[in-house]
Parts: C-alpha cells; structure tokens; sequence
C-alpha cells in the first residue's frame, strides 16, 4: 500500500534542502572560510599544483569562463581542481590539508556550481554526517592510524546504493522518497572500513535508465535533469550521469556509480573521465536497487586510472547475500595499482573494432589517432567486428532485463522501508502524481516488466542462454586472435538534452558485448570534438581488470587527454 503524499514527498526535499544549507552554514561557521584557509596554508592551491606536476599527477587548473561568451562564473582559486588520491594523502600526511578541511572545500565546490548559473544537477543529497566522519578520520591519522589509500577521502555514491545514514536512497524516484536504508550496501560497507568519507549521493537517469523508451538520460522524478560539465546543455549520459557529472567537474576525486549496459562508460566517456565496468561478480550488488542480477554491477569512476584502480580495490569482496560473487574468491588482486606501467601496451595484440572507423569525421579521427597510440606503444593490431557478432543478442538481452529488472526490484522493495512495496506500486503511485512523477516521459519499461512472469519462465530461461552467449563469442574472438583486449570508441559524442523527444543515437556505442557477457570494460579519454569528450575503450575476458588497468593507464601516459571542464553553456554561436 503506498504511504507517502506528494505532499509529504515535497515536505522531505525542502527538509532536505534546509539540511543542506544548515551544514553549508555551519562550514561557514565553525571553520576559517574557504579563502582564509588557503591564504594561511601558503597558496594551497598552488602548492597542490606544483607538488602534483613535481609528481608527475595530472592536474591541470580549470579554465572557467574560458569558453562562450556568457558562461557562469565560478571562483578560479578551487585547490582540489584535478587532485589525485595520492596527491591529498600527500597534503593529509604533511598536515597542509585534512580531511575536514578537503570535505568542506568539495561541499563549498557542490554548493558553488549550483549557485553561479550552472545548476549542474550532479549530486543530489549531502551527507549531513560528511563532517563528523571527515573529523574521526583526521583524529585516527593523529594517532598513527591510516586504514587505506582512500582514508579520509570524500566519495560521492549513485543513488540507488544504500548507506545507512541520513541519506535517502532513492534511484532517482519520487515514488521511493523517504527510503532511509537499513543497511549499507556492502560496498558502502567496504568503504566506510578503509576510511572514505561518504561525501553525499549522485542523481542518476531514474530507475537507472529503465522506466521509458523515450527517456532523457540524466533526469529523474527526484533530482530534475543532471548537465554535462563539459558543454551544459549536453547530455552526460546515463545512468550514472550524476556520478560522471560530479567527478568530471571535480566535485570530489572519485565517484560510485552502476551499469548494466553501459551506465559507467557512458557517462565516463561524456564528461571526460575514466570508467570500469569490473566483472560480474567482483563487487557485491547487495544493497544496491537492481535491474539485472546477471549484468549488474557497481564500478569506479574517476579522473585518472589510477584513481579507479585505488577505489575498485577497495570495493572487492566476497559478500555471503550476492552468491555471485563467490566466483570471485581468489581472483582479486590486493591491490590494482600494482599493475599500472607505462610499458603495459607493449607486445600486446589489441583487437580493434572495426565499424568505428567509418562515421563521424571528427570521431573517427581520434579513433585512427588512438590506434596509432598503441601502435607506437608496441601494440600489434587486429582489426575486428566485435558489434556484428553480437548484433542479435540484443532483443533476448531486453528480455532477460525485463524479468530479472521485475523479479529483482520486488525483492529490494519487500526489504525495504520505501512507501511503495512492489514494482505495482510503483507503477500506481507514478499514475496517481503523474505530473510530478512523469512530466516529460512515462513508464512504458516498468509496466512491461510488471506483465513478466517468474524466471522459471521458458521466454526467460531462452533469453538468458542466447544473450550470455556474449561470453562465448568475446572468448573464441580473442583466443581464435590471441587477443589481449578488443578496443573501439566507448560512445558517440554527448547528444543534447531533450526532454521532449528524449535521448537519440550518436553513432557509436561499444558496451553492450562486454555487458551481456558480464566481462570487463575499462574507459579512458581519447580527446574531444567541438569541446565534447570521447572515450576510448579497452575490453577483456573475466577477471581481467588488473591487465585492463594495466593497458588504459599506457594509453593514458602516451595521451594525457583529460581536461577539466569549462561549463560551455552550449555550442551554439550567438
């Protein structure tokens, strides 16, 4: 039976927004302001670039308002612009920042991009606890106590991962407003033990892009539409739009976000990041609202390779209530890192796809350009047709997430303490606050789920066995070519946002093999076209993360194409 008003729904987001100005208050407050703190740290700013070039990091200053005429405006002397994991511990062990002090400036950052004209959309809710856990991680490091690379570095988390705090987990809808968590998700768990600070929740394409067939990615019933930082009113892609929104405007230094069909390379490559999608079955999907328990899973997203392989190892584990996940004992690494060298290219037969050599003149150039990298990085290459030979597995892929996407959000929804306890209820509260709820879009997806049967269901059962066969296809390609990874363009360039007639093709889209197989795919920033960010993706066979990590961070030594954003308000001339 559904509890909650619209009412009440509106109540719990002003309450929510009181929340948040209170804390930025008490920031203001409680602590010297952001610009006394860098005056009396001795040009905080300019000791965080010169200790990271020094370091060899990437770290570039934003060029805000370096773009159209018009952009937004936002303060130029933000320190933690293109920051490293390894550049804050530096700073936190030689006591020039805490992380207080890092929380509160990335909170002031969250705050400031949504108050110059930008309005972003990218995070959702702030962790009102984000403080306190940032103070309890300064006092550990007091004591000598460092639990891992990430302690005391702030995280942004996709809203359909719980935490069990104050947050509301969500997926970005209206009908799920008010479901505090009971439970962490494991991964949270996994991050709260190596001492992250759990900074606040990303918006997401609500239900994780499954609700519509004329969807806008990026939107949601709860948190409106999320911009691309790159160029703002550019798509960033879905579904975890948020969490590639956020990293890529350097609202924290890494992210969390979920896919099941290219939800983290997507947004990765439109907003000019790095993005892996690990193996199914690395990470832990309990606690996280689901739509496929066969192509689901949580993965890093960050500026850098290094900064994704730091966070996924953190995040692995075998978990008891995601029985998927045993088949991951022994395969995970204890730490990533360890395999990124700038010679990883080397002698590597790369498998190049080969439909994305024609199209778009401007993408297809970086394309030629990328394999020339790996080229003179010592790569032989092959070229192949990855796409036509998984061409026909995209309807039994639809209808296995039909079903699973019923079966799994039934059982999420009996556990928890949201006003809606089935995907009916869902359906109906949506129908009840239509105009809140589905303004721009409906619900042709869910209701098709809800018609979906159990999954003893032979239409089930006939679909999964034809679209893992993804599994078997991506092996014998590889073996038949000794192959160490297939590589071709992560997406087309970041179409526009369209409420109205919802997301279009751009061409190019190179996730789907990967994710029907449940294996491996890692991207990296290849360029960009008319200021819009492409990625370039390199994909393997399961549990193959430390030699895809390997391979991307080569490719990301001999590029360097990441840039930070410059808040373009569009590519039109005026």
């Amino acid at each position: 039976m559904i509890k909650i008003s619209i009412g009440e729904v509106a109540a719990h987001n002003m309450r929510t927004v009181v929340n948040q100005t209170f804390i930025r208050s008490t920031i203001r407050e409680e602590t010297m302001d952001r610009r006394k703190f860098l005056t009396r740290s001795s040009g905080a700013g300019l000791a965080l670039a010169t200790a990271a070039a020094a370091s060899g990091t990437l770290f570039a200053a934003a060029q805000h308002g370096a773009g159209k005429a018009g952009t937004p405006s936002l303060p130029s002397d933000f320190a933690l612009n293109e920051v490293t994991i390894d550049l804050l511990q530096k700073k936190m062990e030689s006591g020039t920042l805490t992380s207080r002090s890092i929380t509160e400036m990335y909170l002031q950052r969250i705050n400031d991009i949504d108050k110059n004209g930008i309005r972003l959309n990218a995070v959702i809710e702030v962790n009102p606890d984000a403080l306190a856990i940032a103070d309890l991680m300064d006092t550990e490091r007091k004591a000598g106590a460092v639990r891992s690379p990430l302690h005391g570095i702030p995280v942004l988390i996709k809203d359909n991962i719980n935490t069990h705090d104050a947050m509301m987990t969500t997926a970005g809808a209206l009908a799920l407003a008010g479901n505090i968590a009971a439970y962490d998700a494991f991964i949270v768990e996994r991050l709260r033990k190596a001492g992250a600070v759990v900074l606040g929740k990303t918006n997401l394409s609500e239900w994780a892009n499954f609700r519509s067939t004329r969807s806008t990615s990026g939107w949601s019933s709860r948190g409106g539409q999320t911009k691309n930082p790159c160029v703002l009113d550019r798509n960033p892609c879905g579904s975890s739009s948020g969490s590639g929104a956020a990293v890529g405007a350097n609202l924290c230094v890494v992210a969390i976000g979920t896919e099941t069909d290219g939800s983290v390379i997507a947004p990765s490559s439109f907003c000019g990041i790095v993005g892996m999608k690990p193996t199914v079955g690395l990470l832990s999907r309990s606690g996280i609202i689901p739509i496929s328990k066969t192509q689901d899973t949580a993965g890093p997203m960050a500026r850098t390779v290094r900064d994704a392989a730091i966070l996924l190892t953190v995040l692995t584990g075998v978990d008891a209530d995601d029985a998927v996940t045993l088949e991951s004992k022994g395969k995970a690494p204890a730490d990533y890192t360890k395999y990124l060298a700038a010679d990883c290219l080397k002698g590597k037969r790369i498998g190049i796809e080969k439909s994305f050599l024609t199209g778009h003149e401007g993408v297809v150039g970086l394309y030629k350009e990328a394999i020339e990298v790996l080229k003179k990085q010592g790569a032989e290459i092959i070229e192949v047709e990855l796409l036509k030979a998984c061409k026909e597995l995209g309807d039994a892929e639809n209808i296995v997430l039909h079903y699973e996407f019923k079966d799994g959000v039934n059982a999420y929804l009996a556990k928890a303490k949201a006003p809606v306890r089935t995907l009916g209820e869902v359906i109906q509260f949506n129908k009840q606050h239509e105009e809140a709820a589905m303004p721009f879009f409906k619900q042709e997806i869910l209701e098709a789920c809800e018609g979906k049967g159990s999954l003893e269901s032979k239409e089930y059962l006939d679909a999964l066995l034809k679209s893992t066969s993804a599994r078997t296809i991506i092996d014998d390609m590889m073996k038949e070519h000794k192959l160490d990874a297939v590589c071709g363009t992560s997406i087309g360039l970041a179409n526009c946002i369209d409420l109205v007639n919802g997301d279009y093709d751009t061409g190019y889209y190179f996730c789907p093999p990967a994710a029907m197989a449940g294996y491996p795919h890692i991207t990296v920033p290849m360029g960009k076209v008319h200021e819009l960010p492409i990625g370039f993706s390199f994909v393997a066979g399961a549990y193959k993360e430390p030699e895809l990590f390997g391979m991307a961070y080569a490719f990301e030594q001999a590029t360097y194409k990441r840039e930070a954003p410059k808040f373009i308000p569009t590519l039109i001339p005026s």
